[in-house]
């Protein structure tokens, strides 16, 4: 059952404290957070290591350096990959129109980064007092112009498309063709293909592949080599592997986890994993 978290920025008495808020939390490898909400709309950041964030419309994938835009009252949960240093803010409702409503992955900029670390070391912002008002104004005008990242895969919800996706999302490496997965899951070959290009914008192949990018990009966090995370995910070589992840993301997977290793971290005002 999803928990429901109090307001960070409201008190229970309903009167608001803050406009912006900040959570701070470093978290080991295999660490779960379970499904709940928050009221406000959330930015989860991640510095070092990878995130996992899963709702009922799908999985999303954070890298290093990258963040996901949670909107308030998404029930979520999230999965550790690597050893995490994990930043949160929290935005009142509405303070943030541009983004949609709906989990996306971004690219964080150099200057978003640092806002988002020196947003940290205050816990609360409130756009009553000057200094702190300008920092929210600068965040706010930085996450304008994010790039978003295709690191999302939605979820079918259709029950035959679904036991195909739970089968792959229990082993990505599964090598069995459409047609043998589809043999325990009620429909045919053709009705599933349809379904996940109806319900999920995406071709089955596509989907696939895109489940096979994400588990390795999890396993690469671990520390795991390129060559066994490409084997997990189910390729036949690692070239193959290599060629998937630079047509996906423009650069090798190596260099792309690499981008937050070097930055270090600020500290901020780091916390449980209850308050996230």
């Amino acid at each position: 059952m999803s928990h429901k978290c109090h307001s960070i920025l409201i008190a229970r008495n309903g009167r608001r404290v803050a406009d912006l808020a900040s959570v701070s939390a470093d978290l080991e490898d295999g660490h779960f957070i379970p499904e709940h909400s928050h009221p406000e709309d959330q930015l989860l950041f991640a510095s070092s290591g990878v995130m996992t964030l899963r709702t009922k419309e799908g999985i999303w994938v954070v890298p290093p350096q990258r963040a996901v835009w949670i909107p308030a009252n998404t029930p979520h949960s999230v999965a550790i990959s690597g050893r995490v240093s994990m930043r949160t803010l929290y935005f009142f409702p509405s303070l943030v129109r541009v983004l949609p409503g709906k989990c996306v992955v971004m690219n964080v900029s150099a200057l978003l980064r640092e806002l988002i670390l020196h947003a940290c070391e205050f816990g609360k912002l409130n756009r009553k007092t000057a200094m702190e008002r300008r920092i929210i104004e600068i965040v706010v005008d930085q996450l304008k112009a994010v790039e978003c990242v295709p690191l999302q895969l939605p979820q079918p919800a259709d029950t035959r498309a679904m036991r195909v996706a739970q089968t792959l999302f229990a082993n990505p490496g599964d090598l069995r063709t459409l047609k043998n997965l589809c043999q325990t899951c009620g429909a045919s070959k053709r009705t599933v293909q349809r379904l996940f290009l109806e319900e999920t914008r995406m071709s089955f192949t596509k989907w696939r592949q895109q489940l096979r990018l994400l588990h390795a990009m999890q396993f690469l966090a671990r520390g795991e080599k390129v060559t066994s995370a490409a084997m997990e995910a189910g390729y036949s070589s690692t070239s193959a592997f290599i060629s998937m992840f630079r047509k996906q993301l423009g650069t090798t997977p190596t260099r792309y986890l690499q981008i937050g290793k070097g930055n270090g971290s600020k500290q901020g005002n780091v916390g449980t994993s209850s308050n996230l």
